[in-house]
């Protein structure tokens, strides 16, 4: 608006008139030129997916900025000048947090010491720690038994407790009050869980082994009942280094268990994923577990992601 009162003042003052009620009718409606949502509070959340659930939460209450291209992998994204500018400018930032969002770190940080409010989503969840003997390589520190897993949108379970604490931190920053719609995403979420289920559920048992590209869907194995065999790249984040010791024990553990699907993602060197599946005989399925669908639903997604993985275990049967 202050290049608008610039220009203003060089008009004559029946023109100013005109001018002055133009602009009184587009700011009173909503219309399609955004000079309606200009005046809500702008909320900024990290990466897609997390995105599409605080959006069903929020509704049209507040703007949403969802910060990372949809399909970039959330360890490595850095962010522009402007992407740094947003979360100075945001009301409140929403982030997963627990590592995720590795390249924003400096820049979440600035803004929060500058006064703007951040929601750390896993502050608000039952955090999943790898186990003895579940990590990918236990002499990476965040394969050892405790470490924490920052990708809980793989469990609507969770991705409700996290909807469910949202209301407090929006009301408190901006003063809007989202709890119907809150609810009603809370609500979304609970029946998706149940639908998710019922698609992994078809799964034998005995063929309930994941591989995949790295350590991403803890999550959904302990909701749903599958078990973690390894992963390509022995870490919580895609920048986990390959050994040709690591993938040798991977084989072997695949081999172990009768897995014959390697799941991979965004982040997994093709070539190594390749090689994997190769020696091992196993099916290669590439998996969108951090890329939102053409919809850019969470629902969708996570549908998707449950349809795939039945359908890939399914057709190649247990040990």
């Amino acid at each position: 608006m202050g290049r608008m009162r610039t220009w203003i003042a060089g008009v004559t003052a029946a023109t100013l008139l005109v001018v002055g009620g133009l602009l009184a009718a587009g700011c009173g409606g909503a219309s399609g030129d955004g000079s309606a949502s200009s005046a809500k509070p702008q909320i900024v959340v990290t990466y897609p997916v997390l995105g599409a659930v605080v959006k069903g939460a929020v509704g049209n209450r507040a703007d949403v900025q969802v910060l990372m291209p949809n399909g970039a992998d959330p360890h490595e994204w850095r962010p522009s000048a402007r992407d740094v500018a947003a979360l100075s400018n945001a009301d409140l930032i929403v982030e997963n947090g627990l590592g995720l969002e590795g390249g924003l770190r400096t820049a979440i940080a600035q803004a929060r010491d500058a006064g703007v409010p951040v929601f750390t989503a896993t502050d608000h969840v039952n955090v999943r720690t790898v186990r003895a003997g579940e990590g990918a390589d236990p002499t990476a520190a965040d394969q050892q038994a405790g470490a924490k897993d920052p990708h809980i949108w793989t469990d609507p379970t969770q991705m409700r407790a996290v909807v469910a604490a949202l209301p407090a931190a929006v009301k408190a920053s901006t003063g809007v009050d989202i709890s119907a719609t809150a609810r009603a995403e809370a609500q979304r979420l609970q029946s998706l869980d149940a639908q998710v289920a019922a698609v992994l559920n078809t799964v034998p048992p005995a063929a309930r082994g994941i591989v995949t590209g790295h350590e991403s869907l803890g999550y959904l194995a302990r909701r749903y009942g599958y078990r973690l065999v390894g992963a390509i790249m022995p870490s919580l984040s895609s920048q986990g280094q390959v050994s040709a010791s690591h993938l040798a024990a991977l084989n072997t553990a695949m081999r172990t268990a009768g897995v014959r699907v390697v799941f991979a993602e965004i982040g997994t060197p093709k070539q190594v994923s390749e090689a994997v599946a190769t020696e091992t005989g196993a099916t290669l399925v590439e998996l969108g577990t951090h890329a939102l669908p053409a919809d850019g639903s969470y629902a969708t997604f996570m549908m998707d992601l449950a349809r795939q993985i039945a359908s890939a275990l399914s057709n190649t049967g247990g040990k």
